[in-house]
């Protein structure tokens, strides 16, 4: 009778013990789930690539109307290509000690305040365009201009020079209302809507000026991810603990706890971006041509996606996290290659400079033969 009472003392102290543990633990995921958030993040970062991808032309436009003004256009050059993979490890691994020497909470609070004034400029920047056409009729749309300038005369630079209208300001107090709820909540559908927003503008307006600054940036980049991921846990542990719109997540237990679900998949908004801006200038590049084709760019885009499921099912069947660069960059870099090799373009795509650098002049159209090569 003893050994009986002692039995059940022992099984309701062992349940007593681990009550409070399963009752924190997150639902295990199911394949539907599973299957349900890898695919709504490839989606989520395919179609910021592909949109962000578009909107750079006509950005690149843009900066060809500024540089007849004398501006300097902004892209990034060899140099800045080569030290990124070093100040981004640098800012990593500071992030890491923060986060190690300081209180999360406080981190992220700091972290958070940033990102939300970021954000709600980010999005606005996008939805103008649409929520203008929703404003009514009633309210005039009346055109500000803000203009601070410093020095004088020749010395006389642009500080501020920002035109916007009433209906901007509808757009920039629609997007704060969104972004206080993200403030407030942190829900998983704010973060994603704040994430692509950041990606497409990332996408849209961080240029490569030609391939082989492309190729720096993305191998030097590939070497960053293995080593951040593989050699150290600083990435994983960045990733966690850093709450904001850096990363783009959905849950896997959706089916299960709805839109409070709790158990994430995960995807930096650096693995998005870096390509993004390599897929983008191949999209450049095939308006250069003058063929009405998109040849580099759709077929890069499509590297990119066999890239991403490579990374998911490696993760999946190894259950750990994985430096998706590791698979990307192979396939972002030799897909347009081997497509040059085959038609005849691999001379042209390695010479494509969106500007000449060290001189802002435009190289994306084709130039007309000078006279003394007419006449031979």
């Amino acid at each position: 009778m003893a050994d009986v009472v002692e039995d059940v003392v022992s099984q309701v102290k062992e349940f007593l013990t681990d009550a409070p543990v399963n009752g924190t633990r997150k639902t295990p995921a199911t394949p539907e789930g599973m299957a349900m958030a890898y695919t709504s993040l490839v989606v989520m970062a395919v179609l910021p690539i592909f949109f962000g991808s578009l909107r750079s032309v006509r950005f690149r436009k843009v900066q060809m109307v500024r540089m007849e003004s004398g501006a300097k256009p902004e892209t990034m050059t060899r140099k800045d290509a080569a030290f990124f993979p070093l100040i981004a490890s640098a800012a990593l691994f500071g992030l890491y000690l923060f986060f190690k020497i300081f209180s999360k909470e406080y981190v992220n609070l700091l972290l958070t305040g940033y990102f939300f004034i970021l954000g709600i400029i980010t999005l606005t920047h996008l939805a103008s365009p649409l929520i203008n056409t929703l404003v009514p009729a009633a309210i005039p749309n009346i055109p500000f201009h803000l203009h601070f300038k410093s020095g004088a005369g020749e010395d006389e630079q642009d500080i501020v020079n920002y035109k916007f209208s009433s209906h901007d300001i509808v757009s920039l107090i629609c997007c704060s209302i969104f972004g206080a709820w993200y403030l407030w909540k942190k829900h998983w559908v704010a973060n994603n809507l704040f994430g692509i927003a950041f990606a497409i503008s990332g996408v849209e307006m961080l240029h490569l000026n030609n391939i082989v600054t492309g190729c720096i940036l993305l191998c030097g980049l590939f070497v960053y991810d293995i080593f951040w991921v593989f050699g150290t846990n600083v990435m994983v542990t960045v990733a966690n603990s850093f709450e904001a719109p850096i990363k783009l997540v959905f849950p896997q237990d959706l089916l299960e706890k709805g839109l409070s679900a709790s158990n994430f998949a995960m995807l930096g908004l650096g693995d998005i971006v870096i390509p993004g801006i390599f897929v983008a200038l191949l999209l450049r590049f095939d308006h250069s041509l003058n063929r009405n084709t998109r040849t580099y760019f759709y077929s890069t885009l499509f590297a990119y996606l066999m890239g991403l499921l490579a990374t998911i099912f490696v993760m999946h069947v190894f259950k750990h996290a994985q430096p998706a660069l590791l698979y990307l960059v192979p396939a972002c870099i030799s897909v347009p290659v081997g497509v040059a090799l085959i038609k005849g373009d691999i001379r042209a795509l390695f010479a494509y400079e969106d500007y000449e650098e060290g001189t802002g002049e435009t190289t994306g159209k084709k130039q007309a033969p000078s006279k003394e090569k007419k006449q031979k």
